[in-house]
């Protein structure tokens, strides 16, 4: 599994790289904090892939709470063709810890 630091994320952010950022985390999760990239939630990934086919070339970003749900939101992404799958160690919980204490994390 590849993955990403916050700060190798922050710097992709701050760049404007083309990435797609997805967030696995439940719907009231999001709602409380997000860093504004694309949510399927972790149980909605397998029905909404479609959703994301024009990625399936492009680099994705995928982040959760901690790093557990989007290890195996990346796992699933890479069997399922997608080239470029990154996930995000510490998930949002880690941005919040080095990169932005502002965000709530539940």
């Amino acid at each position: 599994m590849t993955e990403i630091t916050v700060q190798e994320l922050k710097g992709k952010k701050e760049s404007n790289e083309n990435f797609l950022l997805l967030d696995v985390r439940e719907d009231v999760e999001y709602m409380v904090s997000n860093l504004g990239g694309q949510h399927i939630p972790l149980g909605q990934l397998n029905s909404r892939l479609k959703e994301l086919e024009e990625y399936k070339k492009t680099e994705i970003v995928v982040l959760c709470r901690s790093g557990n749900r989007s290890s195996q939101a990346a796992s699933f992404l890479k069997k399922n063709g997608f080239e470029e799958v990154k996930n995000l160690q510490g998930g949002i919980k880690k941005w919040a810890d080095e990169i932005d204490p502002s965000i709530p994390v539940m």
